[in-house]
């Protein structure tokens, strides 16, 4: 599994650069923090139902979650379900917040 960190994506969000960011969490968590991209909470993902973002199964789908365990399984489903490029955001919206504030 690939996987990128807090600072890396930072960096390239602030570089004006496109990413596609998918997040995992639950709808509570995601009202209470986020840093935007398509929202599939990882139930969905593991009933592959994921419709949403079949745009970008042969592009970079950078996975965030509460801490980067959720979105390292979920990065494992997308794979398996065919997509090119999944990468789990190491530390996910903790390490984020650690860093960088909300």
């Amino acid at each position: 599994m690939q996987t990128t960190t807090v600072d890396a994506l930072k960096a390239r969000i602030d570089n004006g650069e496109e990413v596609n960011l998918l997040d995992v969490r639950e709808d509570h968590e995601r009202a209470d923090f986020n840093i935007g991209g398509r929202h599939i909470p990882i139930g969905k993902i593991q009933s592959m139902q994921f419709d949403d973002i079949e745009d970008w199964k042969d592009k970079e789908v950078i996975v965030y979650c509460r801490s980067g365990n959720r979105s390292g399984i979920a990065s494992t489903f997308l794979e398996q379900a065919g997509f090119k490029n999944a990468v789990n955001l190491t530390g996910g919206m903790l390490a984020w917040q650690e860093k960088f504030g909300k």
